[in-house]
């Protein structure tokens, strides 16, 4: 595999790195290493006026194929995203919270949208101004979307939503939920389902419950719609299984990359733990540490080698396969390199504070989830099986 970064690319690094240098000062400085995996609630104000101060630096909205900054964003190449990415992370940048609307919603709106949808959300997203969350997990249907229950019936132009969803990402900050209805009642499973767009700021209609984790902390929210009103339909009404398959296709590649260099960050500091604590004379545990370190680098090869490919139905979930069993077995190691030790937290329990945990205890906690979120290893088996492999389907009621 050859994969090259040009001169062109190099200039990119050096106005992103420089970019960075000069704006995350300040509160934003002190930002740093924040709002990532089991810090999504963290600082939500400051982190929101970040996006802003990124928007205004035209650094929203670079991967928006076919553009030409037509929404107020710039465009960048492949090669250039992911030079953005790797700076991002290595600056220690925040947590985005704008990334499901710049990386999920607006291709999905390019691809399935109409002018008029694009022209109403994008440059609101490239300015950094208006947040979204993905309204599509319910209680009955995890990874089965397609067993959902939430229903919308047409009321006049739009559609009266009725429903719960769960496990939904900074939906106490968001400003927008794009949600997977059923607007066909008469339609089994994928057929009948509508993607729709709807504001969250309906007091009396929506209600968003945090989700308290064995953590302590809150990432996770149920959100209950009680004949919320959602003005726009994607796609049109019927077509909400291709748009969202089609979107959830969207959630891998560069960001995978960016996904890596975190996982990198998390790596050394187990390391680093070990060589503290004097694991590391565990030939045993010398040898998980080596394998971990190997597997990361196959991870980001196997990422570049998929970047940008099309018509790779097995590729989002090898690549899910891959990183949700690295970064579980990352947390378990994380606590033998600690010993007996992993069970004492930093500072007493009180009930006042019950879950005062270091980094490394809130890595391990938070990776028991990794093969179950985003699709759960067993669903993503069977996408390869049946869609690449050709294996019979499973028989689904």
């Amino acid at each position: 595999m050859d994969f090259e970064f040009g001169s062109g690319d190099e200039g990119f690094r050096t106005e992103a790195r420089e970019w960075l240098a000069g704006h995350l000062v300040g509160v934003y400085a002190e930002l740093a290493g924040r709002g990532g995996p089991g810090s999504e609630h963290e600082g939500a104000e400051e982190r929101r006026a970040w996006e802003r101060e990124l928007g205004a630096g035209g650094w929203i909205g670079l991967g928006w194929e076919g553009t030409e900054g037509a929404y107020g964003n710039r465009t960048a190449s492949l090669t250039q995203q992911v030079v953005w990415a790797e700076e991002y992370a290595r600056a220690r940048a925040p947590g985005r919270v704008g990334h499901i609307g710049e990386n999920l919603l607006a291709p999905t709106l390019l691809a399935y949208g109409d002018e008029a949808q694009r022209r109403r959300f994008l440059p609101a997203i490239a300015r950094g101004e208006e947040l979204w969350c993905q309204g599509y997990s319910e209680p009955d249907a995890g990874s089965d979307l397609a067993g959902l229950r939430t229903v919308a019936v047409r009321d006049g132009a739009g559609y009266r939503v009725s429903g719960q969803k769960i496990w939904t990402s900074l939906a106490g900050e968001a400003d927008w939920c794009f949600v997977l209805a059923r607007t066909d009642p008469a339609g089994r499973r994928h057929r009948g389902l509508s993607f729709l767009l709807v504001a969250m700021d309906q007091p009396g209609r929506i209600e968003v419950r945090p989700i308290r984790q064995m953590s302590g902390t809150a990432e996770f929210n149920e959100v209950f719609f009680d004949g919320a009103v959602a003005g726009h339909v994607v796609g049109g009404e019927g077509a909400g299984w291709r748009v969202a398959m089609g979107l959830l296709a969207r959630e891998r590649g560069v960001s995978t990359l960016v996904q890596q260099i975190g996982f990198a960050a998390e790596l050394a500091e187990v390391v680093g733990e070990a060589v503290r604590c004097g694991a590391l004379r565990d030939p045993v545990l010398r040898d998980q540490l080596v394998r971990q370190w190997a597997e990361l680098k196959v991870m980001r090869w196997n990422a570049l080698r998929t970047l940008g490919a099309a018509g790779d139905a097995g590729a989002p979930s090898v690549a899910k396969l891959l990183w949700g069993g690295w970064h579980q077995r990352l947390g378990e190691l994380a606590m033998r390199v600690r010993g007996a030790a992993a069970a004492l937290g930093p500072a007493d329990w009180t009930a006042q504070a019950p879950y005062e945990l270091d980094a490394l205890q809130r890595l391990f906690l938070f990776t028991r989830a990794d093969t179950l979120y985003g699709g759960s290893d067993e669903i993503q088996r069977n996408i390869i099986a049946e869609r690449v492999l050709g294996l019979p389907r499973v028989e689904r009621i």
